[in-house]
This record gives structure tokens, C-alpha cells and sequence, in this order.
């Protein structure tokens, strides 16, 4: 049985690191990352997008500036590169289609 709200969130988190990526090397406000997000699952929250950056930052794919306006400001790091430039195996957690080339 699939379940929908796992792919979902792997999915995001994937979508997440494929926008900070071409980003690079400026990074995104989360307005931008969650704009993206929509564009594939249109009831996309920012609430969501942030607790995706989260998850992407406790395993070291991605920083995230919180800055005193409210704003989160995030960019990929060295190993989240590595991850959508599939230079390094992926870890369960992340929706990463198989390199098919």
C-alpha cells in the first residue's frame, strides 16, 4: 500500500534540494523554494516547506538562516550538491529518481 503523505514529503525534500541547488551560489528565500514547491503540489504550505528545510538541515544538506524578520533564507551544502549531482548514494528519506544515464 503506498502511502501518500511519505511520498509527498520525500518529494518535497527532493524538489527542495533541486532548487537550492540551482540556486547556487546565492541560495533561496523561502518564498522562492515554496513558489517552486507549488508549482508540483499546488496546496503546498510554507509551514511544510520549513519543516522539509528542517529535516534537509539535521541531515546536513541544507542551512537555513533564520533571520529576526521571520524569513528563512537556505542554501545547499557541499554533500546536498553531491546528492542531486548523484556523486554519493542517497539515504531513505529522499524521493531521488534512479540515474537512469
Amino acid at each position: 500500500m503506498l502511502d501518500d503523505a511519505k511520498i509527498r514529503r520525500e518529494s518535497i525534500r527532493w524538489y527542495i534540494l533541486l532548487t537550492l541547488n540551482n540556486a547556487r551560489p546565492e541560495g533561496a528565500y523561502e518564498e522562492v523554494i515554496l513558489t517552486t514547491v507549488q508549482g508540483i503540489y499546488r496546496d503546498s504550505t510554507a509551514q511544510e516547506v520549513r519543516r522539509e528545510l528542517d529535516y534537509l538541515t539535521d541531515r546536513k544538506l541544507a542551512q537555513v538562516k533564520r533571520e529576526p524578520s521571520g524569513r528563512w533564507f537556505a542554501d545547499v551544502t557541499r554533500y546536498g550538491v553531491d546528492i542531486v549531482e548523484y556523486t554519493v548514494d542517497c539515504e531513505a528519506g529522499i524521493a531521488r529518481p534512479q540515474k537512469y544515464w
